[in-house]
């Protein structure tokens, strides 16, 4: 291989963000970053402790100069605390409570723990301004429906993270608080002008820009008024015209995970990595799925696209440009946190809402419905249990619920119904409207979005599923 072949094929692999199974780097992986690959994404499957997370990263640094990434929002998306639960609350909490200065607490607390553990960017903030309640993949991502509280809080959350040198990742522009479907799944459309767009889901992204966020996420989402059928991540309507010229945005742009079926599905892995860059992308988180062959593949295809005019050398000097900017940004020293230990759960207890009165407890029979998990999510643990050692607790599909049974079980006893987004799920709303029917002196715990409720004797509303959530919740319950 030439010195110019070598150099474009590290040209290449610096635009790349790969992921990997288990707790320790594989060979390959130190191997590429060896030869200049941007970095990895880290999930819950590399997790086991703050330790081990050190340790991995610090593996990561002796072969290059990585971008270490991973999804840490607090509230339901955790990585660090992915098999246990967060002990910081997600966005909904921080935007019901809506002090601002709390919200920089909260996040300068994430961002000291990345740092410890050597993690140099977190995909977060979620800036999307949620105004579709059914929406599957936000929710209680989001701090909210009004673009003006989104707006303050996504500020407050960048200065949180980038006051310890942990760079924010704002997401998921131009939007994804409008759709109806998960990405994940297929291609969420949101279809509205060009002025609601700029007034509504611009405006978080508006503000963080001018707070100097170091990096933007795209949205796999389609808007017909800027980029027709594609979506956002392929289109340099939306990155170069609307990101790069209209908002003056100059940081570094990260695509959401490529092996989303709103990419795999309609141009390919390798063909999607190739149109991002070409819109405008600097790097490119792949996800979870790709494997060493499907990287190679990959980064044959960049180099191949530039041979062939399909892409300009220029676009990956640019690429290459911002995220060494964004590197040698994250390798000053951060400062220390003044705090972190207490801040999430003190934002929860803040946080957590009780309609109604609760009765001192009587042998609780505690009746969590199960909710299927998003991907983002994963499958972190949510409930009560860990907060309630002397109560029964039972974890139920709603569908398949002994309605009957459990009533003749929670006899005498006081019975605690916790759901997950009730809104969203229709079985989930008839299991409760019955036991609620039976049981009005029931307590509903929603720890979803309170959007939908039955007339039980008390509600509370936690606005997340963390850890940190249950026990604000549990502490209500038996205040």
């Amino acid at each position: 291989m030439s010195q110019s072949d070598r150099g474009l094929r590290r040209l290449a692999a610096g635009t790349l963000l790969v992921a990997f199974q288990g707790t320790t780097a594989p060979e390959w992986v130190l191997r590429e970053l060896e030869h200049g690959l941007g970095g990895v994404t880290l999930f819950g499957f590399n997790v086991a402790d703050p330790g081990q997370v050190r340790e991995l990263t610090t593996a990561l640094r002796g072969a290059g100069e990585p971008v270490i990434s991973l999804d840490e929002e607090g509230g339901d998306v955790t990585r660090l605390a992915y098999h246990v639960g967060s002990p910081y609350p997600g966005n909904a909490a921080l935007g019901a409570v809506d002090d601002v200065e709390l919200t920089r607490r909260v996040y300068r607390a994430i961002g000291s723990e990345l740092a410890a553990c050597g993690i140099n960017l977190d995909m977060a903030p979620s800036a999307d301004v949620n105004t579709e309640a059914d929406n599957p993949v936000i929710g209680t991502r989001s701090f909210g429906a009004d673009p003006g509280l989104v707006s303050r809080h996504t500020v407050a959350a960048v200065q949180g993270l980038q006051s310890v040198n942990v760079a924010a990742c704002v997401k998921h522009f131009p939007g994804h608080g409008a759709t109806r479907v998960d990405s994940h799944l297929a291609i969420p459309v949101v279809d509205v002008s060009i002025d609601v767009l700029r007034e509504r889901e611009l405006a978080p992204f508006r503000a963080a820009i001018g707070a100097g966020t170091r990096s933007l996420m795209t949205a796999h989402v389609a808007v017909p008024a800027v980029t027709g059928e594609t979506p956002a991540t392929l289109s340099g309507a939306a990155l170069t015209g609307l990101l790069r010229g209209e908002l003056g945005y100059d940081g570094v742009v990260v695509t959401d995970a490529l092996d989303m079926h709103a990419i795999t599905r309609s141009v390919g892995l390798a063909g999607g990595a190739v149109l991002t860059l070409a819109a405008g992308a600097d790097l490119l988180c792949l996800g979870p799925l790709p494997t060493y062959d499907d990287v190679q593949a990959i980064i044959a295809e960049i180099v191949s696209s530039v041979r062939e005019g399909r892409l300009s050398p220029d676009r990956l000097e640019e690429a290459a440009a911002r995220v060494a900017a964004l590197r040698a940004w994250s390798a000053t020293p951060a400062p220390v946190a003044a705090e972190q230990n207490g801040v999430g759960l003190h934002a929860a207890r803040r946080a957590v809402r009780l309609t109604g009165e609760t009765e001192p407890l009587i042998e609780p029979l505690v009746i969590e419905v199960d909710t299927p998990p998003t991907i983002a999510v994963g499958d972190v643990p949510w409930g009560v249990g860990p907060w309630l050692p002397d109560a029964e607790i039972v974890r139920i599909e709603p569908a398949a619920a002994d309605v009957p049974a459990l009533l003749a079980t929670a006899a005498n006893r006081s019975l605690v119904v916790v759901v997950k987004d009730a809104h969203r799920h229709q079985a989930s709303q008839e299991l409760l409207s019955a036991l609620v029917a039976a049981r009005p002196d029931a307590t509903v715990i929603e720890m979803g979005l309170p959007v939908w409720r039955p007339g039980s004797a008390a509600y509370i509303a936690t606005y997340g599923a963390a850890r940190a959530n249950a026990q604000a919740a549990v502490e209500l319950l038996t205040a």
